[in-house]
């Protein structure tokens, strides 16, 4: 029996604070699992629906959609905030703030079938 969860790798590559860009179309994003090292900075994204140009995600209040990261943690997300989300970048730091990594991080989404 395959496994209910699938783990998307994006990395965020050496002196970036954006990742590349992974598929969420069919999927619902409900975790990361973030890397043994990481540079302290919180997480927010970027969506997009025609693969080339990105938006930043807010939610319903007008905040952007930040999540509290650090090094080596499983981060539970509920998927209805993330719901239709086609195509997905991460954020290192904030669209006002980002944070360029030292080193080449690569990040993992846990997503299920949506």
């Amino acid at each position: 029996m395959a496994d209910y969860f699938e783990y998307l790798p994006v990395t965020i590559a050496i002196n970036e604070s954006l990742s590349s860009k992974v598929r969420l179309a069919g999927y619902l994003l409900c975790g990361i699992i973030m890397p043994a090292a990481w540079d302290a900075a919180s997480l927010t994204f970027q969506n997009s629906i025609d693969d080339t140009n990105f938006a930043n995600i807010y939610d319903s209040a007008g905040a952007e959609k930040t999540v509290t990261a650090a090094a080596a943690r499983h981060i539970m997300l509920d998927p209805s905030e993330f719901a239709g989300i086609g195509m997905i970048k991460v954020r290192s730091g904030t669209s006002g703030a980002a944070a360029n990594q030292t080193a080449a991080r690569t990040i993992y989404l846990v997503v299920r079938p949506a």
